[in-house]
């Protein structure tokens, strides 16, 4: 048990540590999550922690993700010129990787053990290359809770696995570390059925206060990593709920009393402020309904207990517990002058009046200054603090911005809660999505095909309330997969990140989330067509396509019915939900052919519109080629608008035609105060900048007619030019594996282009022949790609890839473009050095409510570094 004042968790080594021998950083392009591979690592290293209780076993497990290599010649003259180095500043890598949350009943362990053994993660998960079984035999596995020692038998006998076990305490303390350090928007508030949810700073997390509710209350005070101690506690908790409530209704789970709780009505039982006063009592702040004594009304009746109803009992029995609790907990901090009160435990279980009433309770005792907060992932704790006690797991030191969580297919029918047999390919997958029908909003399952009580989803239980449709308590929040991410970094050039918001659509506002769900829900038919396309229309195309939209639809139903169900999103979250759910589907670029054809088009007449470019004085060339990434960045796939526009001409006469409506002043136009400082005013000719970074949108004319022709002039003017892609497709946005591809065609028609690319490392054989007449054989600044660390059509710059923050190190111009870039997130980005944000607006809605416009409108916002 803990003791006051130094406490640490062991660090085992039962397991092997990590062999570092050609250890070295590759590239996964197509999955995106980069992963630092070590070939010479043993299988065995462990990938499980549990957390056996009475009532549920909660498992995190983490997986690999292996990489693929990228053009070695390219990547080193990139690292050069950005001064990237090979070291690490660990003394051991981290994995790239996912850790993965599982929850079980207890009473049903076998199907947990099952699991373990189908996913190999008693011996190191599917990644181990040893099948044979003597493997295993001395395997060891970090556990915690009471079934550590109960079961440990079990898990000896079926799996040749031995249980080391961790105390209930420290592991408890070093979840909860883990989670409020390493998660946004972790914490939240529940107040009144609303949910807020707040960003903690890591560096002002100690000390707090963290109340576990299991059968008792242990009241923890934490001072920092390890040092902790129990200041407190009550004997009435969970268990008091429960074993009270089993013998007044006669109910025969937890769950089952806690539901009756939300049709109960307390007045029928509690004797009120108003029963004694028969109004409020003003002097000392009590309203009428204020319970003055839990269950007093029944010293007042002659009822018999059969005579009150089980959901007033229950609710009573509710109200009662959780107040004690929310008061005891609240002096304890006022004892030790905590700022912050972090609940959790078997009692809460996402239940969302428990919730209300703790925070009740806090808010009324502390008069408002202090506020009760749960975690989203506060079930997990004990099995998050169990994997953090292996030695080197590598957890320590990842911060938030290296953590992207994603909900796969299937959260939305159980909020991510009780697991059964896994699912092994995607044809089970498949499988499993096609036995779910969906009328509206409202999803529903027939008979499942798996086992009674599973659905085979790794698997999920089938959605029992409100009979087979969706659940009912919508107030439990979904729990997804973390992706580590270790090369994901803060963007260097933000103002202040800690203040840095990329969203500008608030979605908390109810009518702006139910337009986009709308929205992405109208877009979806098209997508799938375009998507089973990309694959050549083949019946398993077809299949997965339809599975893909029943799946996608069910986030967006889950969405509809709680909000704040997948912790606090943005327009750019949803987004990337849809790119994610494609993907899971094995759709890897939906957009495939559409982007090729379009590229061909616009590189055809490339030539062209350079020779027209060169033709123009200075000032108005600047001007020409702002118009020209404005009027190109109407192709869009994300739009309904431009899809539409699709129909009724090819890509060369829709650009000639939005190039031809370009006519000043836009909607929000900057272009004169970005055009003194690029060419000055008078005779003072300002200094080029040093290196632009120029944040590419969709693929075709928008970066071969746009982008292109403004990263040449940068170039002309002696400025290093980073153009920043996607690492993953997203509808038709160009990605940076695509780029170099685009740039070597382009630099056929274009020696300043050539030279510039050479120099960048994106040619790897120099081409001799130029066709705009420019031969000097000058030193020429470079032009690179980078990938932005995403497969979103917007951007995070809390989240960024470490090559595009180390291009970002000597920049001093970066370019937005696109409504995903600069609309959608980053309109009030505040950046340390010049930024100028592109986009063409083709949404009504978002015309109106982010420039008072129309659709069409443009925007050419110019900031000088703040």
């Amino acid at each position: 048990m803990a003791t006051k004042g130094s406490n640490s968790i062991h660090r085992s080594s039962s397991r092997p540590l990590l062999d570092l021998s050609k250890a070295e950083i590759q590239g996964n392009v197509e999955e995106k999550y980069p992963t630092i591979l070590l070939p010479n690592q043993s299988d065995d290293l462990s990938h499980l922690a549990l957390d056996i209780g009475g009532s549920l076993i909660k498992l995190v497990y983490f997986s690999r993700h292996e990489g693929q290599s990228t053009n070695d010649k390219r990547m080193k003259i990139l690292k050069d010129k950005l001064g990237i180095l090979n070291g690490n500043r660990r003394s051991y890598p981290i994995l790239g990787g996912r850790l993965h949350f599982v929850k079980f009943e207890t009473n049903k362990i076998n199907e947990c053990l099952e699991f373990i053994y189908s996913k190999k993660l008693h011996c190191g998960g599917w990644e181990s290359h040893h099948s044979d079984s003597t493997n295993d035999q001395n395997a060891v596995i970090k556990a915690t809770g009471g079934g550590a020692y109960k079961f440990a038998d079990l898990f000896k006998e079926r799996l040749g696995i031995s249980l080391d076990k961790e105390d209930e305490m420290d592991c408890l303390v070093a979840g909860a570390n883990f989670l409020l350090k390493a998660i946004r928007h972790e914490a939240y508030t529940h107040m009144e059925g609303q949910k807020e949810f707040i960003q903690i700073d890591p560096n002002d997390l100690f000390p707090y206060l963290l109340v576990n509710i299991g059968s008792g209350v242990s009241m923890i005070k934490v001072d920092g990593d390890g040092k902790f101690e129990r200041v407190s506690g009550t004997n009435v908790g969970g268990g008091t709920y429960w074993g009270l409530g089993r013998l007044l209704t006669n109910c025969s789970s937890f769950d089952e009393l806690l539901e009756l709780s939300q049709k109960g009505d307390n007045r029928t039982t509690d004797m009120l402020v108003g029963d004694i006063y028969g109004t409020d009592y003003p002097k000392i702040g009590l309203s009428a309904s204020t319970i003055a004594s839990s269950f007093g009304k029944a010293t007042l009746e002659n009822k018999e207990l059969e005579e009150y109803r089980p959901e007033d009992i229950s609710l009573s029995l509710l109200r009662m517990i959780s107040y004690n609790i929310g008061q005891i907990s609240y002096l304890n901090a006022l004892r030790f002058g905590l700022k912050r009160i972090f609940f959790g435990g078997f009692f809460i279980r996402g239940h969302a009046y428990t919730m209300d009433a703790i925070s009740f309770a806090v808010h009324f005792w502390s008069k408002g200054t202090a506020q009760a907060m749960f975690l989203r992932h506060e079930g997990f704790l004990g099995a998050l603090g169990a994997f953090m006690s292996y030695e080197k797991h590598g957890l320590d030191d990842l911060m938030v911005h290296q953590f992207v969580e994603r909900f796969p297919m299937g959260a939305p029918y159980t909020g991510g809660k009780i697991h059964g047999p896994p699912l092994r390919n995607l044809n089970e997958k498949i499988s499993w999505m096609e036995k779910f029908l969906q009328k509206g909003t409202e999803i529903t399952a027939p008979v499942p095909m798996t086992p009674p009580g599973t659905t085979g989803l790794g698997g999920f239980e089938v959605p029992l309330s409100k009979g087979s449709t969706l659940r009912s308590d919508a107030s439990a929040l979904n729990v997804g997969v973390l992706h580590l991410i270790p090369t994901l970094e803060v963007f260097p050039l933000l103002v202040d990140p800690k203040m840095y918001e990329p969203n500008t659509v608030d979605l908390s506002d109810h009518s702006e989330l139910e337009y986009w769900l709308t929205i992405l829900s109208e877009h979806l038919p098209d997508l799938v067509d375009k998507a089973v396309a990309s694959e050549g229309g083949t019946d398993d195309s077809k299949r997965r396509g339809d599975a893909f939209a029943r799946a996608f639809s069910a986030h967006l139903a889950r969405l509809m019915e709680e909000p704040a169900a997948y912790g606090k999103l943005g327009l750019a979250n949803l987004l990337e939900m849809r790119e994610e759910c494609l993907r899971e589907f094995q759709f890897v670029d939906a957009y495939r052919s559409i982007k090729q054809r379009e590229n061909e088009a616009s590189l055809a007449v490339l030539h062209d519109l350079l020779m027209e470019l060169d033709s123009l004085d200075e000032e108005t060339r600047l001007l020409t080629l702002i118009e020209g990434v404005l009027a190109a960045n109407i192709f869009d796939w994300g739009s309904r608008a431009c899809v539409d526009l699709y129909h009724k001409g090819t890509i060369i006469e829709i650009y000639r035609m939005s190039r031809n409506k370009m006519q000043r002043p836009w909607r929000v136009d900057d272009f004169d105060a970005f055009k003194e400082r690029m060419l000055g005013s008078g005779d003072k000719k300002p200094l080029p900048h040093r290196r632009a970074l120029l944040f590419v949108d969709n693929s075709g004319a928008d970066i071969v007619l746009g982008m292109l022709p403004l990263a040449r002039e940068l170039l002309r003017r002696g400025t290093e030019v980073v153009l920043v892609g996607n690492s993953l497709p997203a509808l038709n946005d160009v990605t940076a594996m695509e780029l170099p591809d685009i740039v070597a065609e382009a630099a056929k028609h274009c020696d300043i282009l050539r030279r510039a690319a050479e120099s960048g490392g994106l040619l790897v054989d120099a081409m001799t022949n130029t066709l705009d007449g420019s031969k000097e054989k000058l030193p020429s600044v470079p032009l690179m790609v980078v990938e932005n660390g995403c497969g979103s059509p917007c951007i995070d710059f809390r989240q960024v890839s470490s090559e595009l923050a180390a291009a970002a190190k000597d920049a001093d111009l970066i370019i937005l473009e696109g409504m995903g870039r600069s609309l959608h997130t980053n309109l009030y980005a505040q950046f340390k050095c010049d930024a100028l944000k592109l986009a063409m607006v083709k949404n009504q809605r978002l015309a109106e409510k982010l420039v008072q416009g129309n659709i069409y409108d443009c925007v050419c916002k110019y900031e000088p570094a703040y």
